[in-house]
């Protein structure tokens, strides 16, 4: 949890991240990412317009706060900006599941609300200052808490990727299916630009991000490759158990050598266990 601030933090953070700050007139937050400049994804989060006049909040789920920053301050030329380290001062409630963005619209000025990027469906994030969360929890617990097996599960199942878990600074963004909700083709230049752009006029990527799934609840250590008839098409980057006596996974794989329903082994000589599953 990042706070950015200073005179030329608006421009600065545009000229940085893939998606439109502009629409942050309008909406509480801007998911997006922070690429290379080769267009490969360093780290993914929210951005939200904190109280003060040119103040930013960057969180994210899964990038570390460290990388963050040093992406950003790599970047700091003659720009009066400052990126500080807050995370310890703050903690959140992620809400999944009809209500929770009811719920929450009741919360407004209660630190920081806005949708969430859990799960398919209603989802909805909540962050507080640290002291405060423990009370925030009891006034939920009528609600009901779930693992981060389920959590894993839903997310999976939208084919919703983890950075840098799943798609991180070898995979570009729409290797990872990040293309709709993550980069603005119309806002302007950033880092990373020029790449995405000569990839929209391309109009495909030989690799994708897929879901997975098999019987065993066995998980291999991960990133574990995957093979078609002795030959290896990629990676499953996460996993979990599917409570029924199985696993569903997402898995990099090249798109010329593993059809829709295609299967999969963890290694060469194996059997296939896994099966190709297309995001809905």
């Amino acid at each position: 949890w990042l706070r950015v601030a200073g005179p030329d933090a608006p421009s600065f953070l545009q000229g940085q991240f893939t998606n439109d700050l502009r629409a942050l007139e309008k909406q509480a937050a801007v998911y997006g990412l922070w690429l290379s400049v080769k267009a490969k994804v360093l780290a993914d989060s929210f951005v939200l317009r904190g109280a003060e006049e040119n103040e930013f909040w960057i969180g994210s789920y899964f990038s570390p706060a460290a990388v963050i920053r040093e992406r950003l301050e790599s970047h700091v030329i003659a720009d009066d900006v400052t990126v500080e380290d807050r995370t310890a001062a703050w903690a959140g409630v992620s809400l999944i599941g009809e209500g929770a963005q009811r719920f929450l619209a009741e919360r407004q000025g209660e630190g920081f609300v806005f949708g969430g990027r859990r799960a398919r469906g209603e989802n909805a994030e909540w962050v507080l200052p640290a002291r405060e969360v423990a009370a925030a929890r009891e006034r939920l617990r009528d609600m009901g808490e779930i693992g981060p097996d389920e959590i894993a599960r839903r997310r999976i199942a939208a084919g919703i990727p983890a950075v840098p878990a799943d798609i991180g600074p070898g995979d570009l963004p729409n290797e990872g299916g990040l293309e709709a909700d993550a980069i603005s083709y119309s806002k302007g230049c950033y880092l990373g630009q020029e790449v995405i752009a000569r990839l929209l006029a391309m109009g495909q990527v030989r690799r994708r991000l897929v879901r997975v799934g098999g019987p065993g609840e066995n998980i291999p250590a991960l990133p574990a490759p995957l093979f078609v008839h002795g030959r290896r098409v990629g990676e499953l980057r996460s996993a979990v158990r599917d409570g029924a006596g199985g696993l569903v996974g997402l898995a990099m794989i090249s798109l010329l050598h593993v059809e829709p329903a295609g299967q999969l082994a963890l290694a060469a000589d194996a059997a296939p266990t896994l099966r190709r599953v297309d995001t809905p």
